[in-house]
């Protein structure tokens, strides 16, 4: 018989990342996608309409009102309250045999309370990942991977930790990160199109830079993100850098970047300011920094840490927000400082041999093929009482 699988989607980043999995399972003959988008003021959290969404090939079952109404320190929990309550009736108005969400975010974090409080068999994308530096995520995706009846991490040390929370062997599935898929596909904008709709040369450095908040040091954002501006600053005026500036996320302190951001980017020659690249340019962007020009990756996304690596693309996290992230050999790790930053996007602009060594290395987070392996659980994981009924191993 075919399964219906529900997916949950609050937020523009990590809707690309779900990708190849919404497609696997949507073309598999024995499984029903269902796809249940975050919204919040009448429009999708994903920065696209429901027609977009749709002229991707999935068809949205629901919508999950999960909105942030202030920038106060109870506008996250009040989001999620709302959140579970929505999702509670989105789910018993489409109720899925399996529902999946993905990662650490507090959208995702409310529709996975009503799933589980539900009854209703929940998957857990990326849980055992360990980010230590401030923000609120392990907490979060800790108490996810808890409540959570199956658990797809995307490494090793991921699938370690959850057994080490006393989750069930036969519960974790180690499928690897899923837009690893894309990237080996090569389903990414090509280089002289992401030069032509962002005004660039292939024949300079270009830097791909994102710096989210830490959500519990919101009111340090704006002094947190000025040593990476500086940095940026110097890298075009001394190595002809050309950078790509996205917004970051909605997180506490994220709106005090984003117009910190605005004004430094006006007016600045080189500067591309976007609130979102979407995920083909985004990859596109990264694959121009890694494999066409001497550029970089630069600021604080867990997307520098995850996704660089299949571009050899070298990285520079900064500061504490990714701490203890796993991370390929093409990061390099920084503080909240200018002359530190600069140092390694020179490195990458002029040491050649260091390139190349990062395009050989291996990565962490695998080699493809996430999507099939996901669909094969979700396929074959026995429905019933033993999948609903948790115990932990001690």
């Amino acid at each position: 018989m075919t399964r219906t699988i529900g997916v949950f989607t609050g937020h523009r980043a990590e809707y690309g990342l779900l990708v190849p999995i919404l497609r696997a399972i949507r073309d598999a003959d024995d499984l029903e996608l269902r796809l249940f988008v975050g919204s919040a003021h009448g429009e999708t959290a994903l920065g696209r309409t429901l027609d977009e969404i749709e002229a991707d090939g999935f068809r949205v079952a629901a919508e999950i009102t999960v909105e942030m109404t202030g920038n106060d320190a109870a506008a996250t929990p009040r989001a999620i309250g709302g959140g579970v309550l929505s999702a509670a009736a989105a789910l018993a108005a489409n109720t899925p045999d399996i529902f999946l969400v993905y990662g650490d975010r507090f959208e995702a974090f409310a529709a996975l309370i009503a799933s589980t409080q539900m009854r209703i068999p929940t998957a857990h994308m990326e849980g055992g990942d360990l980010t230590e530096g401030g923000a609120l995520d392990d907490t979060v995706r800790h108490a996810m991977s808890k409540l959570a009846h199956i658990h797809f991490p995307t490494n090793p040390d991921a699938a370690n930790r959850l057994r080490a929370m006393g989750e069930e062997d036969w519960r974790i599935h180690d499928t690897g990160f899923p837009p690893i898929d894309l990237i080996r596909a090569g389903d990414f904008t090509p280089p002289e199109e992401v030069a032509e709709r962002l005004g660039l040369s292939l024949e300079r450095p270009v830097i791909v830079f994102t710096q989210h908040s830490i959500s519990t040091e919101p009111e340090a954002a704006v002094q947190q993100v000025n040593p990476t501006l500086d940095a940026l600053d110097r890298a075009r005026r001394d190595l002809d850098a050309q950078i790509i500036a996205t917004f970051p996320n909605n997180d506490a302190g994220g709106r005090e970047i984003a117009e910190r951001l605005t004004a430094w980017a006006n007016g600045r020659n080189g500067v591309v300011l976007r609130q979102s690249l979407g995920r083909l340019l985004y990859h596109g962007a990264l694959n121009v920094s890694g494999r066409i020009t001497a550029g970089a990756c630069v600021g604080n996304s867990s997307s520098g840490l995850k996704e660089t690596a299949a571009f050899g693309c070298p990285t520079v996290n900064v500061g504490t927000r990714q701490l203890g992230r796993l991370a390929g050999e093409n990061v390099v790790h920084v503080g909240y400082d200018a002359d530190e930053i600069f140092d390694v996007l020179k490195r990458a602009a002029t040491d050649e041999a260091w390139r190349e060594d990062l395009a050989n290395a291996p990565n962490p987070y695998g080699t493809g093929e996430s999507g099939p392996k996901v669909c094969d659980v979700l396929r074959d994981v026995p429905l019933g009482t033993e999948l609903l009924v948790k115990r932990t191993i001690l």
